[in-house]
């Protein structure tokens, strides 16, 4: 079988196309989580639950009982789940008999169950047991998600939602969180359920409900630095070091890398349309204005000096050269030499 993008076996799922056996796999839990937790509500009715879904551990199991209960015939239901979580611990599972018994498991499988591995990471798609998996399984890999990427899929994840958010909210949430989705969705649940009928997602709702300043953080920061206001830029970045909760210093600076290296991609491009430079940079056309300020105020040759004074203020977060700097000194001293 193919492998298959979670997208595309979710639509299988809620419209109750099952297959046996299920192998979800990957670097995105969220995606994992999210077939499980279809799986766990669709198979089996929730009266029969108790009687014909099960779930097991595979630090507390091995390969043998997991094929036993897969066996088994589900009791008042049509079908039965067997759930095998943390399945890369599954005791024997990479061993030669382990493998003999899923083999000869998944070309014969029980057919009133759905049997469901959740493996945390990827196996090694050169080994004897990804090649026996999507020989005969649903075989799902979950990729991180690009950081460029978060914009869109977040648009989309609102409007599946019902739900509008403005291009500021957006940025400020994946600027702040980065790619983890699985977070972006707990702290987007926050803001669905205080938002009243036909209220959009905007910065207020993003700074009430998740808790992230409109005035400071990385987005604010990084549209002071491109308009090279020193006084709002040092102002911010000295609040955000100073909260012990915010994003990390570590982050902040990771973040700055990725803007100001877009800032060379701007010196670089052929093409400087919004449209040109939207696709070239990964970033939505309303952005495109904020990476042009901050190349008209920055030339090539000082966006180059600047790349190099962050990769020494990552050298000094990471304990290299640090003497008695804070991490609140290493954040101001960048800062300092960004802007002069």
């Amino acid at each position: 079988m193919p492998v298959l993008s979670p997208e595309d076996v979710l639509k299988d799922i809620n419209a109750k196309k099952f297959h046996p056996v299920y192998f979800v796999a990957g670097e995105e839990p969220y995606y994992i989580d999210l077939v499980v937790e279809a799986l766990e509500n669709k198979v089996v009715p929730k009266e029969h639950r108790d009687f014909s879904q099960f779930v097991i551990y595979g630090g507390e199991s091995n390969i043998t009982q997991v094929i036993q209960a897969a066996r088994n015939y589900p009791f008042m239901a049509e079908r039965q789940l067997v759930l095998v979580k943390e399945a890369h611990r599954l005791e024997g599972l990479g061993s030669e008999e382990g493998m003999r018994r899923l083999e000869q498991y998944v070309q014969n499988p029980t057919q009133s169950t759905v049997l469901v591995f959740a493996y945390g990471g990827k196996p090694d798609g050169r080994g004897t047991l990804a090649k026996t998996l999507e020989k005969h399984c649903v075989v799902i890999h979950t990729k991180k998600m690009y950081d460029d990427k978060l914009p869109v899929w977040l648009a989309g994840y609102c409007q599946e939602r019902g739900v509008a958010i403005s291009q500021q909210a957006i940025q400020m949430v994946v600027e702040q969180i980065g790619n983890d989705l699985k977070r972006i969705h707990n702290e987007i649940q926050k803001v669905l359920i205080n938002l009243a009928p036909g209220e959009r997602i905007d910065v207020d709702q993003v700074e009430k409900y998740i808790g992230i300043s409109k005035e400071f953080n990385v987005f604010e920061l990084q549209k002071a630095l491109s308009q090279k206001d020193i006084s709002k830029a040092t102002h911010i970045s000295i609040h955000l070091a100073s909260q012990k909760k915010g994003v990390p210093v570590m982050v902040i600076v990771q973040m700055l890398f990725t803007y100001y290296t877009k800032v060379l991609l701007v010196h670089h491009a052929r093409d400087k349309s919004k449209q040109g430079l939207a696709a070239a940079l990964g970033v939505n056309p309303f952005f495109v204005t904020d990476y042009l300020n901050a190349a008209k105020n920055y030339s090539l040759v000082k966006v180059v000096e600047i790349i190099h004074a962050i990769r020494i203020a990552d050298c000094q977060l990471k304990g290299i050269d640090t003497g008695s700097l804070t991490e609140e000194d290493i954040l101001k001293n960048l800062i300092f030499k960004i802007l002069h």
